[in-house]
């Protein structure tokens, strides 16, 4: 079995989503965040794992089963690297997702969780060459990220390779896309279960907005 932790900031306005700005005012932002980290734990909580920890940034109440940790560190980098050390569990591997996918399913994290047992790490990237998705077994691994450069198009590419200059060579899971603009939200939204938070969310407050 593993643990399953989910990275996030609370849906504050003007803290979060910015890149939805225009069209989105930073309140409808915070809607659209909302909606996403809603639908991701809800997801992660239909994944087989033996602990579930939400790490976040600011204030935002762990849903019940889930522990919660904050966030520390001074970039992303830190944070990510920190998350796994914080949170490790002798012997046990983690999965660590972020809340920019909502149309990640219970089925998906289940088979990254089956590959992450099988293969002792995993690797989930995505579509603007950054990651949704790392799997560890040893929280140490994660000491490389501070020296990745984040959020730009070389971040995935430069993660492995730093983890295989370790002699980690994570297997691929499925290529997501993730939530930065307008025109992701709507197309993923399209990929989410029509009832999910986050494709409502998008569809009262982007309709019309260019894709």
């Amino acid at each position: 079995m593993i643990q399953l932790l989910v990275m996030a900031k609370a849906p504050v306005p003007g803290r979060v989503k910015t890149r939805l700005c225009p069209p989105c005012t930073p309140e409808q932002a915070a809607t659209i965040a909302a909606a996403a980290l809603a639908d991701t734990l809800d997801a992660a909580s239909g994944a087989p794992a033996v602990r579930r920890v939400l790490v976040v940034e600011g204030d935002y109440p762990a849903p019940p089963g889930w522990e919660s940790v904050p966030q520390r560190g001074d970039g992303l980098g830190e944070r990510l690297a920190h998350a796994f050390a914080d949170t490790a569990l002798p012997g046990v591997p983690a999965l660590l997702i972020g809340m920019d996918t909502p149309q990640v399913s219970g089925a998906l994290l289940s088979a990254a969780a089956e590959a992450l047992e099988r293969d002792g790490a995993v690797f989930g990237p995505a579509e603007d060459g950054g990651w949704w998705a790392l799997g560890l077994s040893d929280p140490a691994d994660a000491d490389v990220l501070p020296g990745v450069p984040m959020s730009v198009a070389v971040t995935g590419e430069r993660t492995l390779a730093a983890l295989r200059a370790r002699g980690v060579r994570p297997t691929a899971l499925a290529c997501l896309r993730d939530v930065d603009t307008a025109a992701d939200a709507i197309m993923v939204a399209a990929d989410c279960p029509a009832r999910g938070r986050f494709p409502a969310a998008v569809t009262g407050l982007l309709r019309g907005a260019p894709a």
